[in-house]
């Protein structure tokens, strides 16, 4: 396996940690860390972006998969999609990594720390950062963000990317065949994907087909 994994030790004195989930093949990385270190951590799996419902079951229950083969407690979050539109409202043509973006990301953010907050958490985290298509700066002020309303929560910033951990995500995806999304997850990251794919000559992203280490996908 890619590097060597450094020893984890959470920030703030905390003694168990929430770990907000995107998707498997992001957390994955991030979960055997924990793992390996002794970490006591929950997953919270809160992603009222992902559309259409479908794409949203199959990454949740690749996640709810690998949590369970680690013995990790799985936190399945509200899927209020109304709520989302609503805040996305106005912000339907911005880029990725754009505004729409930090608004996603506020909003999961919130929820997590507000979990963490009523559940005795003193440290929380995310996964998206592990993955190169995302700006690891705007996640991390997003977490911050997230926390600072509470007393004693700390939003964990590790580079989750450093010492091959990059690497060791798509190798974990490989060896577990999780399901392999082809975009970020949001109904406009799907729209400006396929636009993209259709001007190169590429037919539509199909849902539930590819699979990290499956030559046949």
């Amino acid at each position: 396996m890619s590097g060597t994994r450094e020893k984890l030790t959470l920030p703030n004195g905390g003694d168990k940690l929430l770990l907000h989930s995107c998707c498997a093949p992001c957390s994955g990385e991030l979960m055997e860390a924990f793992v390996e270190s002794g970490i006591d951590y929950t997953i919270f799996f809160y992603n009222p972006n992902i559309h259409p419902l479908k794409e949203y079951e199959l990454r949740k229950q690749e996640n709810i998969r690998f949590a369970e083969k680690h013995g990790v407690p799985f936190v399945d979050a509200d899927y209020d999609t109304d709520n989302w539109f609503a805040r996305a409202k106005g912000m339907e043509n911005e880029p990725e990594r754009g505004i729409r973006c930090t608004m996603c990301f506020d909003m999961r953010f919130e929820r997590s720390a507000l979990y963490a907050h009523k559940h005795g958490f003193k440290v929380m985290t995310s996964s998206p950062g592990i993955s190169r298509w995302k700006n690891m700066a705007q996640i991390n002020d997003c977490g911050h963000r997230a926390a600072a309303p509470y007393d004693g929560l700390t939003y964990w910033d590790y580079n989750w990317r450093k010492g091959g951990g990059s690497s060791r995500m798509i190798e974990i995806s490989k060896r577990e065949q999780f399901y392999q999304q082809e975009y970020c997850g949001c109904v406009y990251s799907l729209r400006d994907s396929n636009r993209h794919r259709v001007a190169q000559g590429r037919g539509k992203i199909k849902f539930g087909v590819l699979f990290y280490g499956d030559e046949t996908g």
